[in-house]
């Protein structure tokens, strides 16, 4: 006997939990204004974390409610399935948030069966969206011209972005950030008759700050523009910076920041125009930079989908020194690699497989301060076997037996992350010049800096666990030592109580398990000495344990400190 399936009651149930989970995600992204112009810091980063777990906990209440309604008969019918996405892309048609709501299906679909159930003709592994939304979709712009006078537009601009903090000198603010403008673009721009200014209705914020995003253009030109926002300590508001390179806001829209807090009422126009001040950011990282995370990993997967059947590229082992608990695999011309837990570690490591899957789930929830590489996490990838060369894989099956299995003419991998790929920071000071050595050096203590600040101890300093981005920015990426800086006993190494100490084997003094002597690290971070050197000078305060303590003194009394996503000299 075949079982009825109640397809477009089973579709809508879906729609509706999508529906209840977009309103809670409004919910929490709505009061980000609230929260910037009161100065609550840490809730901010609260709301941060919470947004990003409210996804998992909306789709797991999602499918219990299917369960109880129709039955663990009804829900394991594939066939079933199929009839289920017809009837939900007949109820999304009209949506405009259509995209994201693919993506929820195929979330409540994944919770209810195992990956090996993917497949396009029960969920949306290929968009059924492109050419069917409308082109009549109004975008939430704001044009301005200046016709030669900048000065009224920019103080027409502070007027239509007003808060209900006073601003502290709107008069001065304007003109820092004309100056900035004036001082940035060619000369001839703002005298041009036909200039442009388009900004994005809704204010983006993040941390302690926010921002009008849009863009500057003539006939012939564009230039993104980003104008950064603080909130005095409450003194009132503050136009901080006008910035108009493209690295400059491609920085501050990075894979190694926090998901900005953005009213979105069309998410793919919002995207869509995004990628017209930025073209050179993939769309999977523009999603995941307004908290749309799950569809930056949908419009990541189909990009390497695409990709793998479009060229004759294999997987091979990440150029750098082997880790000691992650295996590191890519693709030569695909700008990610892929990481995976080793069955077996370092006997230095003290660390076991659960442990390392809660330091990388960590780094989704906290304050990145754009030091730290995002992370999306993968289960059951198929790839063809022909896609990797032999060493690759012989490699990976010899070191992950449990994570990856060849079946067939594919390969398995059961569990892994991917990561924006760099030039491992040991391997780009191999290469370097001096001023590039000095760069990355004092780049890379800021990082160490900028991480503590925010918290987080990255427990491993060595260089081959930083990489460097294309923006030449220094970046932390192994994450299976990492903690909260308040969870580690920073300590001064006692004085020798014999000359015969010094020469011990063994330290002299007892050590507990969250114990760290900074006046150690140079010799665990340096083996070239100029380096070492160098380092010291540049940023010697990291090698007292009394600069740490101060940092932990600060966090603890609830002090959010300042890290900028952006450079801030000359801003006067």
């Amino acid at each position: 006997m075949s079982l009825v399936c109640p397809s477009v009651a089973i579709a809508r149930d879906i729609l509706n939990a999508f529906d209840d989970y977009r309103d809670r995600f409004r919910d929490i992204t709505n009061q980000a204004r609230k929260r910037f112009e009161q100065c609550k810091w840490q809730e901010i980063q609260k709301a941060g974390a919470q947004r990003i777990q409210l996804y998992k906990e909306c789709v797991l209440v999602a499918r219990d409610k299917l369960k109880q309604l129709y039955g663990a008969d009804v829900l394991a019918s594939i066939e079933c399935w199929t009839q289920i996405k017809q009837s939900y892309i007949g109820q999304i048609d009209l949506r405009l948030d259509d995209e994201l709501s693919e993506t929820w299906f195929n979330s409540v679909f994944n919770s209810l069966f195992s990956h090996d159930k993917i497949c396009d003709s029960c969920m949306f592994v290929q968009s059924t969206r492109h050419g069917k939304r409308g082109h009549n979709t109004p975008m939430q712009i704001r044009t301005y011209r200046p016709e030669g006078n900048l000065t009224a537009v920019l103080e027409q601009i502070s007027l239509d972005y007003q808060f209900d903090v006073p601003y502290i000198d709107r008069t001065k603010d304007v003109a820092r950030i004309e100056k900035q403008l004036r001082r940035n673009l060619p000369d001839w721009v703002c005298k041009d008759p036909n200039l442009t200014i388009e900004l994005y209705s809704s204010r983006l914020y993040r941390n302690k700050g926010a921002y009008l995003v849009g863009r500057i253009f003539t006939p012939d030109e564009q230039w993104p523009l980003v104008i950064a926002i603080v909130n005095t300590e409450c003194e009132g508001i503050r136009w901080d910076a006008a910035i108009i390179d493209e690295d400059d806001v491609s920085i501050i829209f990075s894979f190694t920041r926090s998901y900005f807090m953005v009213r979105v009422a069309y998410p793919a126009e919002f995207i869509q125009f995004l990628q017209c001040i930025l073209p050179r950011k993939d769309i999977a990282e523009l999603y995941t930079s307004i908290g749309f995370y799950k569809q930056g990993k949908t419009e990541f997967y189909r990009s390497l989908m695409e990709y793998l059947s479009t060229t004759d590229d294999k997987f091979i082992m990440a150029p750098g020194v082997r880790g000691m608990v992650m295996s590191v695999f890519t693709l030569p011309g695909f700008s990610t690699v892929f990481k995976l837990i080793k069955d077996k570690f370092s006997p230095s490591k003290t660390v076991d497989r659960a442990t390392v899957i809660d330091k990388y789930r960590l780094v989704k929830h906290v304050d990145r301060v754009g030091r730290m590489a995002d992370t999306q996490e993968f289960s059951d990838l198929r790839f063809p076997k022909s896609k990797f060369d032999p060493e690759c894989l012989e490699e990976l099956l010899e070191v992950a037996p449990s994570t990856v299995e060849i079946q067939g003419d594919e390969v398995l991998v059961r569990h892994c992350w991917t990561e924006r790929r760099m030039t491992p920071l040991n391997i780009y000071l191999e290469n370097a010049n001096d001023q590039q050595v000095l760069d990355a050096l004092d780049d890379y203590g800021l990082a160490i800096k900028q991480l503590a600040a925010a918290n987080i101890f990255p427990g491993d300093m060595l260089l081959k666990n930083f990489g460097v981005t294309r923006h030449g920015r220094v970046v932390f990426y192994d994450y299976d030592e990492i903690s909260y800086l308040t969870e580690v006993n920073f300590r001064d190494i006692p004085p020798p109580r014999y000359p015969e100490d010094e020469f011990s084997a063994e330290p002299w003094y007892s050590v507990g398990p969250n114990d760290v002597f900074p006046e150690e690290f140079p010799r665990f971070l340096f083996v070239d000495v100029k380096q070492r050197k160098l380092f010291r000078e540049l940023h010697g305060d990291l090698y007292k344990a009394s600069y740490w303590k101060t940092l932990q003194e600060a966090i603890e009394a609830g002090k959010v400190i300042d890290v900028y996503p952006y450079r801030r000299r000359n801003i006067e």
